[in-house]
């Protein structure tokens, strides 16, 4: 079968031919129907030799859906020819996070060995992967393949962030979406779905400005040195309730702490390498929150799906072939791409 693979650490990934994998007692074998990229894959090839933390070769993808194509031995809740989404945050199972559903939590996880497909485990960009055990299968459902596979990722890393913020997003509040991206423009139509808040979006892009308008933004303003004024103009030098940054770099970090209110929220999801400066009398206003979310928990996407479902979110997407997966990661590094790249590994 053809798989996507990251090889040699500082080189691009490569499209190979690997054998099919055969699913493990417990295990679920998927025919990969669609499979996202993430700016999260380009961190990752962007490490050093000596930070890589992961085998290679690695076949990428964290974002995947497909259809059940076989059964390891002990498998019971699917049955072949089942469509589903792949929740990727694996955790062991057994702890106090995992039965509560926040595997994204588990604290056992790293000291196990266990990874996340496509970060550490073999990926969804091929036409096959295994997925470890059935309970991180979610059922599509009827979504269509292309538009579900950012979900659970690109959808469900921002619905994980909103959730947290969600009493403070009241009428007459204001959430501020830094980053109209893969992540960001899905966070838009969530803030919109769930809340009465007014949103604001900041992008350096007219074109993911234009998008983020699209999907449901109140206001959109460029994000440079006087993005953050202008968030104070529109609320009356009150500042944003919460702000959600999905670029995570340290200009973008130092916007979100001059626009927030005070006892808001500064979310950091972006990876973008900035830091931001918390404690008394750090430049932060009184009471503010700050925090870096990880994904979301099992029963946070089937909430997800749920939404898509009812016409509430979708994906803006670019599908590509898998041959073409490399040139997707170009476009996607080089800011081509207007919200999620999506590859049919089947055509």
């Amino acid at each position: 079968m053809k798989a996507v693979q990251y090889r040699t650490v500082g080189s691009a990934p490569e499209v190979v031919e690997v054998p099919v994998p055969e699913p493990g007692p417990g295990q679920v074998l998927l025919k990969v129907t669609a499979a996202g990229l993430c700016h999260s894959d380009l961190a990752v090839m962007s490490w050093p030799q000596e930070q890589f933390p992961y085998p290679l070769p690695m076949t990428l993808g964290h974002e995947g859906v497909g259809t059940v194509a076989g059964l390891g031995s002990g498998v019971t809740g699917v049955t072949e020819g089942d469509e589903v989404a792949v929740y990727g945050p694996w955790g062991c199972g057994l702890c106090r996070a995992c039965a509560e559903g926040r595997e994204n939590c588990c604290p056992r996880a790293a000291g196990l060995g266990i990874m996340p497909p496509g970060l550490g485990s073999p990926g969804a960009l091929a036409e096959y992967m295994v997925v470890d055990s059935p309970r991180h299968l979610v059922a599509l459902n009827g979504l269509d393949p292309a538009q579900a596979a950012p979900l659970t990722d690109a959808g469900l890393t921002p619905y994980h962030a909103i959730r947290a913020s969600l009493p403070k997003l009241v009428p007459g509040s204001t959430a501020v979406v830094v980053g109209v991206g893969g992540l960001g423009h899905i966070a838009v139509q969530l803030l919109r779905a769930l809340t009465p808040a007014r949103v604001v979006a900041l992008d350096v892009s007219k074109e993911k400005l234009e998008l983020a308008r699209a999907v449901g933004a109140h206001e959109t303003l460029l994000s440079d040195g006087e993005a953050a004024a202008r968030v104070r103009e529109l609320t009356d030098g009150v500042g944003a309730e919460v702000v959600l940054d999905f670029v995570g770099a340290e200009a973008t970090l130092a916007a979100a702490a001059a626009s927030v209110a005070v006892a808001g929220d500064v979310t950091v999801v972006g990876i973008g390498g900035g830091t931001l400066a918390v404690g008394f009398g750090g430049g932060l206003p009184f009471e503010v929150s700050v925090c870096a979310p990880y994904w979301g928990s099992r029963r946070e996407l089937i909430e997800v799906l749920e939404l898509a479902r009812q016409g509430l979110v979708s994906s803006h997407i670019e599908t590509y072939s898998i041959e073409d997966a490399p040139l997707a990661y170009e476009r996607l590094h080089s800011g081509e791409v207007g919200g999620r790249a999506v590859v049919l590994p089947h055509g």
